[in-house]
């Protein structure tokens, strides 16, 4: 009768193979081939295509040929055995499995820069690029203005600011944090409540004088600028229903160029109470007033450097309820003038 041999499952030493032995230890380093093939070139091409929409724009910025980004996206297509792309006379449109590609690459990129950022410079280190979205409204009055203040705390940090061209997913504008309007329920996404962001109807001096007081009994002789950004059903419904009673004389989905659209007299825009800093503009009673929830909302693994968490607790800093133009309860002046002086100054006021 012969003997077993137990294994003592609960010793970590313990396996039934001798794991020294180079023929059954080789890790994935030690074999000659790629699993993921010999098409990474391709794979950049791709991801450029997509983005730019059409081979010859992607030629262009890849500083490369029409014919050059035409053979590797065959090229590419012939080694995955699917199509990817398909060429029409408005461009390069992605096919399902096209879509599906890039979204994985835009994650290994994401992931990729992360990486990279993290080589160049110790996480502990007060250094490096933060890649930071906020729209252009809030950036220009609350953020820029603080910048100064704080290159001269942490010289070795730069915020790279981009307007983000998705409100709901951090990933799809590339930025390591992004100040947002809803809070982020991925499970590699730290997302931290803030201050409240409010919308009222606004219009400005110069249209008064041309239109008049804007109420409910003249609403229907009143000129409305109008944005894709409040497009939304549900939180926009009660502006939505005041354009229907007026006329939108033009739209406008930038931030700032909207603002000055309202400013220059060209028609009623629904704009944040903190506009009211500027002496031009003036609320309007007409019974819209729309209330968001900022959020700073950071790529959990991003926050272990050190720039990274920095920035996100600037953006708490700045845009918190402590400041009162982000409390919940709605402000149309504030006391304080600290909070004025620093807008007050970018706009020679």
């Amino acid at each position: 009768m012969t003997k077993s041999l137990d294994l003592k499952r609960d010793d970590p030493r313990s396996h039934p193979f001798d794991t020294t032995a180079p023929s059954i230890s080789r890790r994935a380093l030690d074999h000659a081939d790629l699993l993921s093939g010999d098409y990474w070139g391709e794979l950049r091409t791709f991801l450029w295509v997509a983005k730019a929409g059409s081979l010859s724009k992607a030629a262009e910025l890849l500083g490369s040929s029409h014919a050059t980004v035409g053979r590797e996206i065959r090229r590419l297509q012939d080694q995955m055995g699917s199509q990817l792309v398909v060429l029409t006379k408005n461009g390069a449109q992605l096919t399902q499995k096209g879509h599906a590609l890039t979204d994985e690459l835009l994650r290994l990129d994401q992931r990729l820069f992360s990486i990279a950022s993290d080589l160049r410079a110790e996480k502990a280190e007060a250094e490096g690029a933060v890649r930071l979205g906020i729209t252009d409204g809030l950036g220009v009055c609350f953020l820029v203005p603080e910048l100064r203040r704080f290159s001269k705390k942490y010289p070795k940090i730069q915020v790279h600011l981009k307007s983000p061209g998705n409100f709901k997913n951090l990933r799809e504008n590339q930025t390591d944090v992004i100040l947002g309007f809803s809070p982020d329920p991925s499970n590699d996404m730290t997302c931290r409540p803030l201050g409240w962001l409010h919308f009222i109807p606004i219009a400005s001096e110069a249209y008064i004088e041309r239109m008049g007081v804007p109420t409910h009994s003249n609403i229907r002789k009143h000129q409305f600028i109008d944005s894709e950004i409040y497009s939304a059903k549900g939180a926009w419904e009660g502006w939505h229903n005041l354009l229907r009673r007026g006329t939108v004389a033009h739209y406008c989905d930038a931030s700032i160029s909207y603002g000055m659209m309202v400013k220059a007299g060209n028609g009623i825009g629904l704009l944040s109470n903190y506009t009211m800093m500027d002496p031009a503009f003036r609320p309007l009673d007409l019974d819209v007033h729309v209330k968001l929830r900022l959020h700073a909302v950071a790529l959990t693994e991003r926050l272990e450097a050190k720039p990274v968490r920095i920035v996100m607790g600037l953006l708490e800093e700045l845009f918190s309820a402590q400041n009162p133009w982000f409390q919940e309860p709605m402000a149309l002046t504030v006391q304080d003038r600290s909070y004025q002086e620093r807008y007050a100054t970018l706009f020679n006021r």
